[in-house]
């Protein structure tokens, strides 16, 4: 949703209407992921893509019909291996895209806000079309006809509002959004910089957290969306606290810090926590950790030593190692080479 903001708002500057097209479900493999639109403008612009070929052909056919007073639609493309590459689909693969009139709604002002939410629309059936959206505080508003498929949509969408992954359910699409996920760092060092720097690249949102002012400066880190001069729980406090999409990762190497902000991190429901450092210094800190009352099932969510073996050099290379583990780990993927999978290549963003 976020990505085509800009279309909408330049089509109602316009006073036009306009349909979106929503890849809904993908099987085996396909360009675009559950979630990607193509807008399609009264007179006749398109914007967006859920295919990347004259899959959008069709769709746009079919939008127009729509803006014109079709009821929407749910259309299912598969494509053979051999003929992938003609149609926009080079890895073959199916996919179902929802059509529908826009309409101005809530989902959209969450989107622009940059704030957590799920949209839930029935696409299958006699109800189809019926909307229900949910917040990040479990609220609903809308109606979907039935109070068991609500229900079932509130409890679907609580879960998949902290994974950033938009998923079809049966006759249910969720369609979610968020500001992308959080990366809290802990210790203002030179690898700190550059890991803030590549993770904005991939969507995640750093901050940068380190008691001592001397290196806690916001003009070293113009990446990080704040640089914080405190201890780890005051400074959690400062930025929200953790959520389940947030990341944690401990840069310093000095026990005072990095294990005052594992002991809340391994606490609460973080997506990833790791910590940098040798095997030597990864042991050392686990039985620090167990004196300091933390168990081992809490100590073995902690990724340590910190980043995949790509024999990383230079801060550069570090930095690389270590957003390259929190986004396998976002997707649910150890980070091994491609050749070695027999599953699908690409994942789903979390």
């Amino acid at each position: 949703m976020k990505e085509i903001l800009p279309e909408l708002d330049r089509l109602a500057c316009n006073g036009e209407r306009a349909a979106i097209a929503t890849v809904v479900e993908v099987r085996r493999s396909a360009p675009r992921p559950p979630g990607a639109k193509l807008v399609v403008g009264e007179h006749g612009s398109i914007s967006g893509s859920v295919s990347g070929g004259c899959v959008e052909g069709a769709v746009t056919a079919v939008a127009e019909q729509i803006l014109a007073g079709a009821p929407p639609r749910l259309l299912s493309f598969g494509i053979a291996d051999a003929d992938g590459w003609d149609v926009g689909l080079p890895c073959g693969g199916e996919i179902d895209v929802w059509v529908e009139a826009y309409i101005p709604g809530e989902f959209e002002a969450r989107a622009r806000a940059g704030e957590c939410a799920v949209e839930v629309t029935v696409i299958d059936g006699a109800g189809a079309g019926a909307k229900l959206l949910i917040t990040a505080d479990g609220s609903a508003s809308g109606s979907l006809g039935s109070a068991a498929l609500e229900a079932e949509a509130l409890s679907v969408a609580t879960q998949l509002i902290w994974t950033g992954v938009s998923e079809r359910r049966g006759e249910l699409f969720y369609d979610v959004v968020g500001p992308g996920p959080a990366l809290f760092l802990f210790g203002a060092g030179d690898i700190t910089e550059a890991v803030c720097r590549l993770a904005r690249r991939v969507g995640l949102r750093p901050s940068v957290v380190d008691p001592r002012s001397r290196f806690a400066v916001a003009e070293r880190f113009p990446e990080a969306e704040a640089v914080i001069t405190a201890w780890p729980q005051e400074a959690i406090r400062a930025l929200g606290g953790i959520d389940p999409s947030t990341s944690v990762i401990v840069l310093t190497h000095d026990p005072k810090l990095d294990d005052a902000a594992l002991m809340i991190a391994l606490r609460s429901p973080a997506r990833f926590i790791g910590a940098m450092g040798s095997q030597t210094a990864a042991r050392a800190r686990r039985e620090r950790l167990l004196a300091a009352g933390l168990s081992d099932a809490e100590l073995d969510r902690l990724v340590a030593p910190l980043g995949l073996d790509l024999g990383a050099i230079d801060r550069e290379e570090t930095a690389l190692s270590i957003v390259a583990q929190i986004v396998a780990a976002r997707h649910g993927r150890a980070g091994g080479p491609l050749e070695n999978i027999s599953g699908p290549i690409h994942g789903t963003a979390r």
